[in-house]
């Protein structure tokens, strides 16, 4: 079995309401299944980033647009 670390988080009240949001939005029992799920996609697309792919987004009408989530590059 891995061992577990805990993390104290303090959050801004917007914060936690999108975090209490996004629990209730994915029927997550816990926040740290939201928040783990949020860090294996944020390691997803740091690693894609560093790797030179992009993101594309098509929406409900099929136009697909570039993505750019890391503005600081």
């Amino acid at each position: 079995m891995e061992k577990t670390r805990r993390v104290q988080m303090e959050l801004a009240q917007a914060s936690y309401e999108r975090l209490n949001r996004l629990k209730d939005e994915v029927e997550a029992s816990t926040y740290t299944e939201v928040m783990k799920d949020a860090l294996r996609l944020y390691e997803f697309f740091v690693d894609r980033d560093a790797a030179g792919d992009a993101v594309l987004l098509r929406d409900k009408t099929g136009a697909t647009s570039q993505v750019k989530l890391f503005l600081s590059k």
